[in-house]
């Protein structure tokens, strides 16, 4: 397969040094707005003529389309901000490549009631082209990172193999992952942060899409491997978009566990307007002030080495097999310390980007075929989760004892 990768930050290299080590792969072009950067984790995956660099402007749906048919590309992965998605989407679709992403078309909240319905959802633009894309034979999966990704796989298990019905899906992020040494550094892009954290919550109930205020609705989930009951609340995630599509359910929710001092951090941030992605003004130049905030944070990709403890992603399921009720919670655990004395990868950055890896190897070798705009959640969970095996990548499954742990 011929791969052109937009994006070389945290997660981009991660994808690409891992896919350096796969056989199915017969290029992959590395493409950044900063070609240094591109150069650089180009050169990590020490195969030149395999994975070479490119520059490229993400907003630029033109130029990614001509990119993509000069490298004679059969996919691109958008690896780059969420706020790129629609022109690389688009770029892909003018290309004739199958797209993935691990990351959705952007909400826009209602103007009159943002937390309680909503305006324009995560992946409604996408999937408001999905004739386009099955006209042309070509795949756009969506949300094929950790979570999305695994997460909708996880839930895509459940359905064939432990339920004979689903009543509830609710995807739970946490653990006690952290970055010693500074006092505010999001484990990931500091933009894809906000846009996730002060945008309304959706919620699946009662057979439609609702939102609520952000941070809502804690709860105390108890996270296996030691780490025990942690605070989550809810925070708009694409899982609840995409699940109810395929899987028949009364309830999905997303909630991550973020930490007091973490949200009261996000919350002044709002107050002082930092989120905000129109540009001011500031002595003469234009800049957005959420450009400022991430320029001034710690780059995520530049401190693995400090990044201890563990992250767990993981889909709880609660349903009924063969009559009795039954509660599972399938999950990915990431060692910090572990994950960068291996791979010399950032903890989430590998933890996200295995995902896509696993994907694209399916898609080169036949074992997922479609067309269209989809999610994970069509596709045979079955292949994904022999390749986590294959690659010694952990995952495990607990079984919850029912109604000891309702969801809020």
């Amino acid at each position: 397969m011929r791969i052109l990768l937009i994006g070389a930050g945290t997660v981009g290299e991660a994808i690409a040094r891992l896919t350096a080590e796969r056989d199915w792969c017969e290029q992959m072009v590395v493409a950044d707005y900063d070609l240094d950067r591109a150069t650089q984790v180009a050169e990590a995956t020490k195969q030149p003529e395999r994975f070479p660099p490119a520059r490229i402007d993400a907003s630029d749906q033109a130029a990614i389309s001509d990119l993509a048919q000069q490298h004679r590309s059969e996919l691109i992965m958008n690896a780059v901000d969420p706020q790129f998605v629609m022109p690389i989407f688009r770029g892909a679709l003018d290309a004739n490549t199958h797209y993935m992403d691990m990351a959705t078309s952007l909400s826009r909240p209602d103007a009159d009631h943002p937390f309680e319905r909503p305006g324009v959802k995560l992946a409604d633009e996408q999937f408001a082209m999905s004739d386009a894309w099955a006209r042309s034979g070509k795949l756009a999966l969506l949300g094929m990172g950790m979570d999305p990704g695994l997460t909708d796989v996880f839930a895509a298990y459940a359905k064939k193999h432990l339920f004979d019905e689903i009543d509830e899906v609710h995807v739970r992020d946490g653990g006690d992952l952290r970055i010693e040494g500074y006092d505010f550094a999001p484990v990931f892009s500091i933009w894809t942060t906000i846009e996730e954290c002060l945008n309304p919550p959706v919620i699946w109930s009662d057979g439609d899409w609702h939102t609520t205020q952000p941070f809502s609705a804690a709860e105390m989930f108890p996270f296996p491997e030691g780490i025990g009951p942690v605070e989550c609340v809810n925070v708009e995630h694409e899982e609840v978009v995409l699940v109810p599509r395929y899987i028949e359910t009364k309830r999905v929710t997303f909630k991550y566990a973020l930490g007091s001092d973490f949200i009261e951090k996000l919350k002044t941030i709002h107050a002082l307007g930092m989120d905000r992605t129109d540009k001011v003004t500031v002595r003469g130049v234009e800049v957005a002030p959420r450009d400022v905030l991430a320029a001034i944070t710690p780059d995520p990709a530049r401190v693995g080495d400090r990044m201890v403890g563990r992250a767990i992603v993981g889909t709880w399921v609660i349903g009924r097999k063969d009559g009795k009720p039954r509660e599972v919670f399938m999950y990915q655990m990431t060692d910090a310390a572990e994950t960068w004395q291996r791979w010399g990868l950032q903890a989430v950055a590998w933890q996200t980007g295995f995902n896509p890896v696993l994907a694209m190897e399916l898609l080169a070798t036949g074992a997922w075929k479609g067309s269209g705009v989809l999610g994970p959640e069509p596709f045979d969970p079955d292949p994904y989760h022999e390749l986590l095996d294959r690659y010694g990548i952990h995952h495990e499954m607990v079984e919850m004892e029912p109604g000891a742990h309702r969801p809020t």
